[in-house]
């Protein structure tokens, strides 16, 4: 009896206001109940006058609960105007508004000394709880020991930071599904027979990201006869399109023409590769696959002829709602897994459309920038 009335209570203070109008699907998904359990509570509350239930057959509350404190929960992006870093705020924003948390939101520019600066600003401002979304692996036992002094739980996004809860790409398993595609198109577009694999790094980022090569090299070596070390080329891209394409403009110099698979980081550095090949003369000698999924691939996918055969999203937009229910349950002292990772899909030219249903066919354009990781 007790339990059914600390849901009740539970539900009802899912409606925050005397305007706020929610339907059975949302009160089960904010709640964490069964659909069946959420619709019994409501109706019963309906019944006791506590909720009205409108012609849209979606519930408003009757009563007003005393608010609690408001939780203050700091954000440092990883950096403003970037595509990935950018949906993530925009959806932790929106995940915050939803649960009534206060978000403090800073701009860590990618730099590593910028985010050094946040987390005190960030200790100052005497948040209850911290997100970091910064990838520089040397600041982050600095960062982490800033908050522990200052009693703050930090949830990092994206690179671990000790004694931090983590949430992002599980970056070994992303690789292997990307190496299984791969795999599957080399069996049937060349018979699986590979000449050369190419792995486009990025050095400074650590280990972490670089399980997504390793992940992807491992399946593809179970789906194509071995390949000898002096036909793997790992070329550290340091993120760059410009310097992918030098590297890759200077690799073709060097080898003779050979059937070649193209795997990375970032789908950045993807692209650069493929506009090198397609320079030499050698496009269709080659079949890539990349990671993240940003507008310029998405365009790729969307040609034809192209040698793009996918890339792994991890879909940002998603991310606030699982991080706010991770922070929320910390906050709550609940029981809290170390890592909580991030859905990642193989998007293709066949499910792009189902996936990205607003995606409209900008050009690819040339660019001098960097890709951020997820």
């Amino acid at each position: 009896m007790l339990e059914s009335v600390g849901r009740a209570c539970q539900v009802l203070k899912l409606f925050r206001d005397e305007n706020e109008a929610l339907g059975l699907a949302e009160v089960a998904q904010r709640s964490g109940l069964e659909k069946t359990i959420a619709f019994r509570i409501l109706r019963t509350l309906e019944q006791h006058g506590l909720l009205r239930r409108t012609a849209e057959a979606r519930y408003v509350s009757n009563v007003r609960i005393g608010s609690a404190r408001r939780f203050r929960i700091g954000y440092a992006a990883q950096e403003h105007n970037t595509p990935f870093s950018d949906a993530v705020t925009a959806s932790l924003r929106r995940a915050a508004a939803r649960e009534g948390v206060e978000l403090v939101v800073t701009d860590n520019r990618y730099s590593a000394n910028v985010a050094l600066k946040n987390a005190r600003k960030l200790i100052g401002e005497k948040i209850d709880l911290a997100i970091e979304f910064q990838t520089h692996e040397r600041v982050a036992p600095v960062i982490s020991s800033l908050f522990e002094e200052a009693g703050i739980p930090l949830i990092a996004i994206g690179t671990p930071h000790p004694g931090a809860s983590f949430y992002g790409a599980n970056n070994y398993r992303a690789g292997l599904t990307a190496g299984r595609a791969l795999g599957k198109w080399v069996r049937r577009q060349w018979d699986g027979e590979v000449g050369e694999l190419l792995l486009l790094e990025i050095e400074l980022k650590g280990a972490l990201p670089k399980l997504r090569l390793t992940g992807a090299e491992a399946a593809l070596r179970e789906a194509a006869p071995p390949l000898p070390a002096d036909r793997v080329f790992h070329l550290d891209t340091r993120g760059s399109y410009t310097r992918t394409m030098e590297l890759v403009r200077d690799h073709l110099r060097r080898r003779p023409a050979r059937s070649t698979v193209i795997a990375g980081i970032t789908d950045l550095c993807v692209l650069a590769a493929l506009r090198a090949f397609e320079e030499a003369g050698q496009l269709e000698s080659c079949a890539a696959i990349g990671m993240g999924t940003i507008g310029e691939a998405r365009s790729e996918l969307m040609k034809p002829d192209t040698r793009l055969i996918g890339s792994i999203s991890f879909f940002p937009e998603k991310y606030g709602d699982d991080v706010m229910r991770l922070a929320l349950d910390i906050l709550h002292k609940r029981p809290t897994p170390p890592a909580v990772y991030a859905q990642h899909r193989l998007i293709t030219r066949d499910n792009l459309r189902r996936h990205y249903p607003a995606e409209g066919q900008p050009e690819l354009r040339g660019f001098e920038g960097t890709q951020r990781l997820a």
